[in-house]
C-alpha cells in the first residue's frame, strides 16, 4: 500500500461538481480564471510557485504561436495549501476552491510516475477535467523524459479545453501504412527518426533492430520510435511537443489519416487544428495583430471553512413533512458532514429574515448541540430568498470583513418573484451559493447563484423514500478539505411500507473506512424497531432517538469492524416511510479511502438532446474496475428511472477500464429538474485497479536520435499488469446534483434516437476470411438492440470514410443483432474486391433500429493483404530508420537492394550485348 501515501482529495472532489467546474472564461484572446492548485500533500516550497510561474508563461507564448496568434494565458490563480506558512502576498480566496482546479500540482499517481497528464473522459470536442502535475515536473526534473513544460502545458491545455486527444498510441505504436511499410503512428508523418529496441542493463545500453511478431505482422512490443533530436517538421504538439521544431498541431492538410492514433479513433479521423477550429474559442475571436501581454497571477491561500445556513420556514414548508426532512438533514449535516474547525451559522427566512446563530467554530459536540437547537419549528410567511441572503452576509461579516471564500447553504421550497434582484450582489459578494431546491416549485434564480458563484446543484423531491434531501447535505463537504477528513456515503435507502413491513439490507465496511461509522434512520409517523448487526452477528446498541425531528442515529466508537454489517427495520404504522444513511470516514490517512464521484454531462438541457450519466471511481489516483454501478435519476415529481452503468469503452463510455462507468440517459418523463445518484458495489475478486499509465498524457520521449545513433533516456517505470491483486468488497452511494430539462413532449415520446456509434470495431485476418468483434450498440443509443447492420468495406480509408454509402456491402443476412452491450462476431470473405492494387481492405459497421434510424458510421478497422514490408533482416541487430530518416550508419533497405539487383542486372546486359555485337 505504499503507492497510495500522497493526499489525493482534488481528485476526489473534481466530478462533484457538475458538467461545469471550471472558471474558465475567455475575455477577447486570453484566457483569464484559470486555477492552479498545489495539493497539501506537497512540501512547501517556494520555488514551486516561481517554477508555476515560469511554466504558465511560457505556455502563454508558446499556446499564441500555436493558435495562429489567437489565445494566451490572461491571469491564473494559484491556490496555496493551508498548511504553508502565511506571507503577506497572499490573499484569501473568493470562489476558488480546489475543486474548480484546472490544474492540479500532487504528488504521482504511482512512485517515479511523474507523466503529466489530464483527465478526460467525454467525447471529441467536450472539454477535460483537469490537468495533474507533479512537483518534480513542474520543478524542471523531467524536461528530458516529457520536454520543456510550458510545452507539456499546451499539449494537456489542449486535451482539457478543446477535447482532442494523443497522436500516438502506446498500444499501437505501429501500423501497417499504405505505403507498404511499417510505419510509427504519430502526426505528422514528416517527423523523422528511428525505430529501435534500447535495452539497458549493469550501465551499459544496447540498440537493437526491431523484430517483426509473428501474430500482428507489425513490430513486436519492446520496438519504440526515436526521433531525430534535429528536425524541421513543425508538427504537432499532440505527437511530441518536445521536438525543438514542433510549434503547432496538425491540420487538414498534413493529418496523418492512416494512423491508430486516438485522435483518429475519437475524433472520426479529423486532425486536432479541424476540432480546435469548430470550438467556440476560435468562432468566437480573431487573430490578433499584436503580441500578448504577460500572464497575471494572484496567490491565494485556503483558510478556515466560513458557512452560514439559510433556511427557509415559509408557510409552503408546513406541507409534505418538509419541514420536518429539512430538519432531519440539517441535523445530519451538523452532525457529520460540517468539519471541525470550521465556523458555521444559521439563518432563517420567511418573507423577511431572522438571525439564529452567529459563527461558531466547531471543535467539539458542544457546538454542534448549540446550531441544533437554532433549527426552526415554525413554518409560515412568504418567501424573500434575497432577505435570507443579505442576512447570511451580515452574520459573516460580523467575524470577517469580506464574504470572499465564504459559503452559503440556501435551502427553499417556494417561488420567489423577487430572488432575481440580488443575483449580482451575490456574484460581487464572492461568496460561494450551494443551492438545494426542494420540491418542485423552487425558484429557479437559486440554480443560476449557484451556477455563478461556483456552488453545487441539488434538488429533493416529496418522495421521502428517495432520501433526497439527506443525501443532498451530506454532500456539502467543504471543497479544500482533505478527503481523509470527510465522510463518505456508505448507504442511503428507504421506502414506504405498511405496518409490520421491513426495510433489511446490508452495507460493507472496507479496510480503507471505518472511522467515525453513522447509522441514521428517519421516520414519519412512528418510531419504528431498528436493528444493526456488525460483521460478527452482535446486536449494536447506544442507539440516540429524536423523537421531536423522528429521527435516530448510532454512532460507532473507534473504528468499524471490516466486513459485511445488516440492519434490520420494522415499520410501526401503516403508509410508513422509512430510511436509512450511512457514511463513514477514511481509516487511515495514510491509505486513501474509495471514493464514487457523479455527474451528468450537461446542467441544462433540452429534449430530444441526450444526456450522459458520468461515475468515477477511483483510490487515490488509481481507477477502480469491475465494480456494479447503477444510478438513480429522479424527475421533479419523484419518478425513478435506474441505470446500470459500463466501463466497457462502448455507447457512452468513452475508454474501456480507465474507472469511468457510463450510459445515455433518454428516458425522460417530464420537464424541470431531475436529480442523480448512485450506488457502487465491489465484490471481493471482481473488482481491481487498474495500475497502467493513465490515459491523454504527454508522450513519454524515450530518446532521441544524435549523428545516427540513439542517445536513450532511462526507461519508464512500468508495473506488470498481472500483478495486480483484486481488492476488498466495498459498497459506496454518491449524488450527482440537479439537471434542468425542457421541452419534453406531454405522452409518449417519439422514437427520436438512433443506435450509438460502434467504437470498438477490430477486425483480424485469418486466410482468406477477415473476423470480425465489436460491441453491440442498442435500439436508442446503448439501449436495446438494433434492428440491423450495414457494413461495408473497401481498399481506401478515405473513400469509406467519406462515401460510406458508395462503399462494397458485405452480405449481413444470417447476421442477428444482439442486445446492447455484448459482444458481437462476424466472419466473412472480402469477395469481389479487387486486390490488384489493394493494399489493405478498410471495414466500417452502421447501425439500423426499428425505426429506420442509422447510427454515426463505426470506426474504421483494416486488415493487411500483404506482410508489411521491414527494413531489415530480423537477424540484424542495428536499429531501423524510419521512412524520412537521413542516417548514413542506419543500414541499407531493401528498396535499397532491389535498386542495387536491378542496376547490376541492367550493367551485366549492357557488357553481354557489346561483347556479342
Amino acid at each position: 500500500m505504499g503507492f497510495f501515501r500522497s493526499s489525493v482529495f482534488l481528485l476526489a472532489l473534481h466530478l462533484l461538481q457538475g458538467s461545469s467546474a471550471s472558471f474558465v472564461q475567455l475575455n477577447g484572446n486570453g484566457y483569464e480564471g484559470v486555477i492552479v492548485a498545489i495539493d497539501p500533500a506537497v512540501p512547501e516550497d517556494e520555488t514551486l510557485i516561481t517554477e508555476i510561474k515560469k511554466m504558465v508563461t511560457d505556455a502563454s507564448t508558446y499556446l499564441f504561436e500555436a493558435t495562429e496568434k489567437r489565445f494566451y494565458f490572461q491571469n491564473v490563480s494559484i491556490l496555496i495549501p493551508e498548511n504553508w506558512k502565511n506571507i503577506t502576498q497572499y490573499k484569501r480566496p473568493k470562489q476558488e476552491s480546489y475543486k474548480h482546479a484546472d490544474v492540479i500540482v500532487a504528488p504521482p499517481t504511482l512512485p517515479g510516475r511523474d507523466e503529466p497528464y489530464t483527465k478526460q473522459f467525454t467525447q471529441c470536442g467536450e472539454k477535460g477535467e483537469y490537468i495533474h502535475f507533479t512537483p518534480d515536473f513542474v520543478l524542471g526534473k523531467k524536461q528530458d523524459e516529457f520536454g520543456p513544460s510550458g510545452r507539456v502545458l499546451v499539449h494537456e491545455w489542449a486535451h482539457l479545453r478543446w477535447g482532442v486527444f494523443d497522436e500516438y498510441n502506446d498500444d499501437e505504436r505501429f501500423y501497417s501504412a499504405s505505403s507498404k511499410k511499417i510505419e510509427a503512428t504519430r502526426c505528422s508523418t514528416g517527423i523523422t527518426g528511428t525505430n529501435g529496441v534500447y535495452k539497458c542493463q549493469g550501465g551499459s545500453c544496447i540498440t537493437q533492430r526491431c523484430k517483426i511478431d509473428a501474430k500482428t505482422k507489425l513490430y513486436e512490443k519492446d520496438c519504440q520510435f526515436f526521433p531525430d533530436k534535429y528536425q524541421t517538421e513543425e508538427t504537432s504538439i499532440m505527437f511530441m511537443q518536445g521536438i525543438d521544431s514542433v510549434a503547432g498541431f496538425c491540420n487538414e492538410k498534413n493529418h496523418n489519416r492512416e494512423a491508430p492514433s486516438l485522435q483518429n479513433k475519437m475524433c472520426n479521423s479529423r486532425s486536432t487544428w479541424e476540432v480546435i477550429s469548430n470550438s467556440e474559442d476560435v468562432n468566437n475571436t480573431a487573430v490578433m495583430a499584436g503580441p500578448p501581454p504577460p500572464p497575471v497571477f494572484s496567490l491565494l491561500k485556503i483558510g478556515d471553512r466560513i458557512a452560514c445556513l439559510v433556511l427557509d420556514k415559509s408557510g409552503s414548508m408546513a406541507g409534505s413533512n418538509r419541514l420536518n426532512r429539512m430538519n432531519q438533514a440539517a441535523k445530519y449535516f451538523l452532525l457529520q458532514i460540517a468539519e471541525n474547525g470550521s465556523w458555521v451559522g444559521m439563518v432563517h427566512f420567511d418573507s423577511s429574515a431572522s438571525f439564529k446563530s452567529d459563527l461558531i467554530q466547531i471543535t467539539s459536540s458542544n457546538e454542534r448541540n448549540k446550531l441544533l437547537g437554532s433549527l426552526p419549528t415554525t413554518a409560515s410567511g412568504g418567501t424573500s430568498i434575497c432577505s435570507g441572503i443579505r442576512a447570511a452576509f451580515e452574520v459573516i461579516r460580523k467575524l470577517y470583513s469580506q464574504t470572499d471564500g465564504s459559503e452559503i447553504l440556501l435551502l427553499t421550497d417556494g417561488e420567489d418573484s423577487t430572488a432575481h434582484t440580488c443575483i449580482d450582489e451575490v456574484k460581487q459578494s464572492g461568496a460561494i451559493i450551494h443551492s438545494l431546491a426542494f420540491g418542485p416549485n423552487a425558484d429557479p434564480a437559486v440554480t443560476d447563484m449557484s451556477s455563478i458563484t461556483g456552488g453545487v446543484r441539488f434538488y429533493a423531491s416529496d418522495q421521502a423514500q428517495n432520501n433526497g434531501l439527506i443525501d443532498a447535505f451530506g454532500a456539502l463537504a467543504s471543497g479544500n478539505t482533505d478527503i481523509s477528513q470527510q465522510s463518505l456515503q456508505l448507504e442511503s435507502k428507504g421506502l414506504k411500507l405498511n405496518s409490520n413491513d421491513w426495510l433489511n439490507g446490508t452495507v460493507i465496511i472496507d479496510s480503507t473506512v471505518g472511522k467515525d461509522t453513522f447509522f441514521l434512520i428517519t421516520w414519519v409517523q412512528q418510531f419504528p424497531s431498528i436493528s444493526v448487526f456488525d460483521p460478527n452477528g452482535t446486536l449494536m446498541g447506544n442507539l440516540t432517538m429524536d423523537a421531536v425531528s423522528k429521527m435516530a442515529y448510532l454512532s460507532i466508537p473507534g473504528t468499524a469492524k471490516v466486513g459485511v454489517w445488516t440492519y434490520s427495520l420494522q415499520a410501526k404504522a401503516n403508509t410508513e416511510t422509512l430510511t436509512i444513511t450511512v457514511n463513514s470516514q477514511a481509516a487511515n490517512s495514510a491509505v486513501p479511502p474509495i471514493t464514487v464521484n457523479a455527474k451528468m454531462n450537461k446542467d441544462i438541457n433540452s429534449f430530444p438532446s441526450p444526456m450522459i450519466v458520468y461515475v468515477e471511481i477511483l483510490q487515490g489516483f488509481i481507477p477502480i474496475l469491475g465494480a456494479n454501478v447503477t444510478a438513480f435519476i429522479e424527475s421533479s415529481h419523484g419518478k425513478v428511472e435506474v441505470l446500470e452503468l459500463l466501463d466497457n469503452g462502448a455507447g457512452a463510455d468513452s475508454f474501456k477500464n480507465d474507472g469511468v462507468y457510463s450510459r445515455y440517459f433518454t428516458a425522460y418523463s417530464e420537464n424541470g429538474r431531475y436529480s442523480l445518484k448512485v450506488q457502487a458495489l465491489g465484490g471481493a475478486g471482481a473488482v481491481t485497479r487498474n495500475l497502467r499509465h493513465p490515459l491523454n498524457r504527454a508522450v513519454y520521449i524515450p530518446g532521441w536520435v544524435v549523428d545516427g545513433k540513439i542517445e536513450g533516456n532511462p526507461p519508464r517505470p512500468e508495473i506488470d499488469e498481472n500483478t495486480q491483486t483484486n481488492l476488498e468488497s466495498f459498497t459506496r452511494t454518491a449524488i450527482g446534483g440537479a439537471f434542468v430539462v425542457s421541452n419534453v413532449p406531454s405522452g409518449p415520446l417519439p422514437d427520436l434516437y438512433p443506435p450509438s456509434q460502434i467504437t470498438d470495431l477490430e477486425a483480424t485476418s485469418d486466410e482468406d476470411e477477415i473476423r470480425l468483434t465489436w460491441t453491440a450498440p442498442g435500439d436508442n443509443f446503448d439501449v436495446g438492440k438494433v434492428q440491423q447492420y450495414i457494413i461495408r468495406i473497401s481498399g481506401s480509408i478515405l473513400n469509406l470514410r467519406d462515401n460510406f454509402d458508395g462503399a462494397l456491402q458485405v452480405n449481413t443476412s444470417d447476421l442477428s443483432p444482439n442486445e446492447a452491450n455484448t459482444k458481437e462476431t462476424f466472419a466473412f470473405k472480402p469477395g469481389n474486391i479487387s486486390k490488384e492494387n489493394t493494399t489493405h481492405i478498410f471495414i466500417a459497421i452502421q447501425s439500423v433500429d426499428k425505426s429506420n434510424l442509422t447510427s454515426k458510421v463505426s470506426n474504421i478497422a483494416q486488415v493487411a493483404l500483404f506482410i508489411p514490408e521491414a527494413d531489415y533482416s530480423p537477424d540484424d541487430s542495428h536499429p531501423d530508420p524510419s521512412p524520412g530518416g537521413n542516417h548514413p550508419n542506419s543500414g541499407v533497405n531493401i528498396t535499397t537492394l532491389v535498386l542495387i539487383v536491378v542496376g547490376s542486372v541492367v550493367i551485366v546486359s549492357l557488357i553481354l550485348s557489346v561483347t556479342i555485337c
